[in-house]
C-alpha cells in the first residue's frame, strides 16, 4: 500500500496573562497591555477562516486556556487596557502625559506591514521619526492624535476583514477620525474577537480542525515538578537558592485546562501542547491520568532522547528522516501516550523567514522541502519503490500569531498560495495529529526514563531558569508557594483568589523576559505583573507581603552589547530602520566601552541572521565622510572553527602580523562603499582565493547595511562562524572592527 506524505500543522495561540490583580472596584477587568485584543483582531480568527476555504486540508490549533479567558473578557466588553482607554478618550481631554504615551506607543507594530501601507499613519510616523517626540507634542493637533488613535487600532484589524463595509469605509476615509469612529472600531474588534472560539468549535465539529489545549496558565511543567530538572540538559546550571518541587500543582493546571475545554467544545481534548514544548519523565503520569492521548515537543528533545544528532544537508533537510517523522509511544502507569516531534527548521522557516520572501516563492519553497523529505524517505526504503510504503508524519508546529506581523497582508497571500498548491497535491496530505495517530498508532517506543527533560529552545530550560534574575524570581515564587502550603484550609473552593494568583505567577512568560536572553519595551510591565500575582497570594491569605515584592526583580537598565535575540529580516537600503534591527546582536564600539574605542568612526555594529541571509550593519559617527574619515572598502573575513576547510590569509596588503588579523580565513566578501559593488572569494588549496558567485547586497546611506545569502557560502546548517570587518583602501589594510572580539554566529 502506498501513502502520501502526511503533514500535521500545529498552530499555538498564546499570550501572557495581562490581567492585573489590581482593580478599580468595578466589574471591568484591568489589562496592563493590549496584545490579546490586538492579536485577537488580527491573528486568531483569520487563520482558521482561510483554512476553511480548503476543506480537504486538516490542521491542529492549540488554544491556551488563559488566552481564551482573556478573549472572552474582551468579547464581553469586560476588559480595559491602557491603550484602549486612550483610544476611547475624547482627544480634547487628553493630558500632556497621555499625549506623550500616545506618541511613544501607538506605532507599536512592524513598520513595513502595519504602518507604511497606510498613508496617514505613515505620515504621522515619519513626523515622529524625523522631527522627534518633543516636536510632535508641541505641534500635533487634536485631530492628529485622534487619527493616530484610530489608525493604531485599524492597522491591527486583519486584511481578511477589510471587505466589511464599515472597515472598508474607515480605510477609504483615511483621516479626520472622530471619537465616534474610534468607538465603532472598538465595537468591531469585539465583534471579531467574539467569533474566535465558536469558529474553532464549528470547524472541529466538522472534522477539519483539531483543537488542543495547554496547562492552564502556560507553566513549564517539568520545572513545577522540580527546578533541578534544569540540570538534565545543562549539568553545571546554577539553580535557584530554593528548590521548587510542587508536582501537586501539575494536575491542578491540567484539570483546569480540561474542564475549560469541555465547557467550550462539548468534548474531551485529545492533545496537549506542553507549555514551550517542555517535557520530562516526571510529568507524563499526570498527563495520561488526566486523559490526554498525545503531546508534542521539539526535534532537539527527540535527539537528546535517542542520543542522536540530526544532520541536515546543504538545503537544510534532515538526513535521517525515518527517525524524526513518526510518532513515538511513551508507556506510563495510566496508559500509553503518543508524542510527536516538530521539524524545528521547517517551523522556523514559517515563523521567521518566509515573511521576508515573495509569498508564492515561499509557499513553493516549503512544499519543496516536503517533497525532498518524501524523496529521502523513499530512497531509504528497501524495496526501491518511489512511493512511500509506510505512513510518515511531518510535524510543523509554531506560534500561530507572532510571525504574521512580518508577512504581506498578515500572511493571507502566503497561506492562500500554500493551501491552493497543497489542495492539488495528491502526494502530500494535511491531517490533524489525532487523525494520524488514530489510524497509525506509534510503533516505536521511547522508554520513559530515556525521555529528555527539555524544551523547544535548544532542548533545555535556560530560557526560564539558571540566569541570576530568573533564579531570583523562582526563589520569590517558592517563598510564596510555601506560604500557601501552610494554609491547608485555603482550598481552591474556599480561597480561589490565592490559587488563581499562584497559577498566574507560575506561568512561563515572566521567566522568559527576566534576565538575559529576551527583552522588550515592556520588560518593566512583565516584572510588575509577576510581582502583583505574588502579592495576590499573600493578600488573599491575609499574610504580610514581603518587602522584596516592592522592588523590581530585574534592573531593566539599557544594556550595551547583546547577543542576537531572534531572527531579523532587515530591508537593505542603508537607512537602518530601528524595528528591522531591534532583535539583532549589538556591539558598541564608539565611546561606550572605554577611552580606547572613542576614536572609532564606527559607533555601533549590529549583526543577525535568518534562514536566508547573514546581516551586518555599521553605524558611523555623525558627519563622517566616506573616502576621507571612512576608508573606501570593507572586507568581511570569516572562518569556521568546527569545519575542515581550505583557508587562506586575508587578501589585503599591510595586514599586521597579529591575532586575529593573521588568522587564515575561508570566505572573503569585498564591498566598495562608494559604488556598493560586492565580490565574494573562497579559499582554495595552497592559500589561494577564487571568485564565487555572489548575490550579497550592500547599501550605504545613513548607515551601512549588508546581507549575505547563506546559499552563496555553501556551508552545512548549524555551522559556527567567526567574522571580522576590515577596512581598506585600494586593497591596503587600514583598520578592523570589533577590536577585541569576533562576530560569532551559528548558521541556521
Amino acid at each position: 500500500m502506498s501513502h502520501p506524505l502526511y503533514v500535521a500543522f500545529i498552530w499555538h495561540q498564546h499570550q501572557p496573562l495581562y490581567k492585573s490583580r489590581q482593580t478599580n472596584g468595578d466589574a471591568m477587568s484591568q489589562y496592563r497591555l493590549p496584545w490579546v485584543r490586538l492579536h485577537g483582531t488580527k491573528d486568531y480568527l483569520d487563520l482558521v477562516l482561510i483554512l476553511e476555504k480548503y476543506p480537504q486540508l486538516h490542521q491542529t490549533v492549540n488554544l491556551v486556556p488563559s488566552l481564551m479567558l482573556q478573549l472572552e473578557d474582551y468579547a464581553a466588553g469586560k476588559a480595559m487596557d491602557p491603550y484602549l482607554a486612550l483610544a476611547l478618550t475624547p482627544e480634547a481631554d487628553l493630558s500632556d502625559r497621555q499625549k506623550q504615551d500616545i506618541i511613544k506607543n501607538f506605532f507599536d507594530g512592524h513598520y513595513h506591514t502595519l504602518v507604511e501601507p497606510h498613508p496617514r499613519y505613515n505620515e504621522l510616523y515619519h513626523q515622529r521619526q524625523e522631527k522627534g517626540h518633543t516636536w510632535c507634542a508641541d505641534n500635533w493637533t487634536d485631530q492628529d492624535y485622534s487619527d493616530l488613535l484610530a489608525w493604531h487600532n485599524l492597522a491591527w484589524i486583519d486584511p481578511l476583514f477589510w471587505d466589511d463595509p464599515e472597515i472598508a469605509q474607515w480605510l477609504k476615509q483615511g483621516k479626520n477620525f472622530t471619537l465616534s469612529d474610534r468607538q465603532r472600531i472598538y465595537s468591531k474588534q469585539r465583534e471579531i474577537i467574539s467569533r474566535i472560539i465558536p469558529q474553532h468549535k464549528k470547524m472541529q465539529d466538522a472534522g477539519q480542525l483539531e483543537v488542543t489545549t495547554t496547562p492552564y496558565t502556560h507553566p513549564i511543567l517539568p520545572l513545577l515538578a522540580d527546578t533541578n530538572s534544569g540540570q538534565v540538559a545543562v549539568p553545571k546550571m546554577t539553580l535557584p537558592q530554593e528548590r521548587f518541587q510542587w508536582e501537586e500543582d501539575i494536575p491542578r493546571h491540567l484539570t483546569r485546562a480540561w474542564e475549560m475545554y469541555r465547557e467550550r467544545f462539548d468534548c474531551d481534548p485529545r492533545g496537549l501542547w506542553p507549555s514551550e514544548q517542555s517535557v520530562s519523565p516526571a510529568i507524563l503520569p499526570y498527563i495520561t491520568n488526566q486523559g490526554f492521548k498525545w503531546i508534542c515537543s521539539d526535534e532537539a528533545v527527540l535527539g537528546w532522547s535517542l542520543k542522536h544528532f540530526f544532520h541536515r544537508d546543504e538545503a537544510g533537510n534532515v538526513c535521517e528522516p525515518e527517525l524524526m517523522y513518526r510518532p513515538y509511544r511513551l508507556e506510563t502507569p495510566h496508559g500509553d501516550l503518543a508524542i510527536v516531534f516538530r521539524d524545528h527548521r521547517l517551523s522556523d522557516l514559517i515563523g521567521f523567514t518566509y515573511g521576508n520572501m515573495n509569498p508564492r516563492q515561499a509557499a513553493s519553497d516549503l512544499i519543496g522541502h516536503l517533497e525532498a523529505i518524501a524523496r529521502c524517505l523513499a530512497d531509504h526504503q528497501e524495496d526501491g519503490d518511489t512511493y512511500l510504503d509506510k505512513p510518515w508524519l511531518v510535524t510543523i508546529a509554531l506560534d500561530g500569531e507572532n510571525c504574521w506581523e512580518y508577512y504581506q497582508k498578515d500572511g493571507l497571500p502566503f497561506l492562500e498560495a500554500l493551501y491552493s498548491k497543497l489542495s492539488k497535491d495528491e502526494d502530500i496530505k494535511l491531517v490533524t495529529v489525532e487523525e494520524f495517530i488514530s489510524k497509525f498508532p506509534p510503533t516505536e517506543t521511547i522508554p520513559v526514563d530515556k525521555l529528555h527533560s527539555g524544551s523547544w529552545v535548544d532542548g533545555n530550560f535556560t530560557t526560564w531558569i539558571g540566569d541570576p534574575v530568573k533564579n531570583r524570581a523562582w526563589d520569590m515564587l517558592t517563598e510564596a508557594r510555601k506560604v500557601l502550603a501552610k494554609h491547608p484550609e485555603a482550598t481552591e473552593e474556599t480561597n480561589p483568589q490565592a490559587w488563581e494568583a499562584l497559577y498566574a505567577a507560575e506561568g512561563s512568560d515572566w521567566f522568559w523576559w527576566f534576565g538575559e536572553g529576551h527583552s522588550s519595551s515592556h520588560d518593566e510591565m512583565f516584572d510588575t505583573l509577576f510581582r502583583q500575582h505574588l502579592r495576590g497570594i499573600y493578600h488573599a491569605l491575609n499574610e504580610p507581603i514581603p518587602s522584596n515584592l516592592d522592588k523590581s526583580v530585574d534592573k531593566h537598565e539599557i544594556k550595551g552589547d547583546r547577543l542576537p535575540q531572534s531572527f531579523i529580516h532587515p530591508i537593505i537600503n542603508g537607512i537602518g530602520d530601528e524595528q528591522d534591527w531591534e532583535k539583532a546582536g549589538k556591539i558598541e564600539l564608539g565611546g561606550a566601552r572605554g577611552t580606547m574605542h572613542r576614536s572609532s568612526t564606527v559607533q555601533t555594529l549590529f549583526y543577525g541572521l535568518d534562514h536566508l541571509n547573514f546581516y551586518l550593519r555599521l553605524d558611523f559617527k555623525t558627519g563622517v565622510q566616506l573616502g576621507k574619515d571612512i576608508p573606501g572598502e570593507l572586507h568581511l573575513l570569516w572562518y569556521y572553527p568546527d569545519l575542515t576547510t581550505y583557508n587562506s590569509p586575508a587578501p589585503l596588503g599591510g595586514i599586521p602580523d597579529e591575532a586575529p588579523l593573521n588568522y587564515y580565513f575561508h570566505h572573503h566578501l569585498g564591498i566598495h562603499l562608494l559604488t556598493e559593488s560586492v565580490w565574494l572569494e573562497e579559499a582554495e588549496e595552497n592559500c589561494h582565493w577564487h571568485i564565487r558567485a555572489c548575490r550579497a547586497q550592500a547599501a550605504y546611506d545613513q548607515c551601512l547595511e549588508i546581507a549575505v545569502p547563506w546559499a552563496d557560502l555553501h556551508i552545512d546548517p548549524d555551522s559556527s562562524l567567526e567574522i571580522l570587518a576590515v577596512f581598506g583602501d585600494h586593497g591596503e589594510y587600514r583598520s578592523y572592527v570589533p577590536e577585541d572580539k569576533f562576530i560569532r554566529l551559528q548558521a541556521p
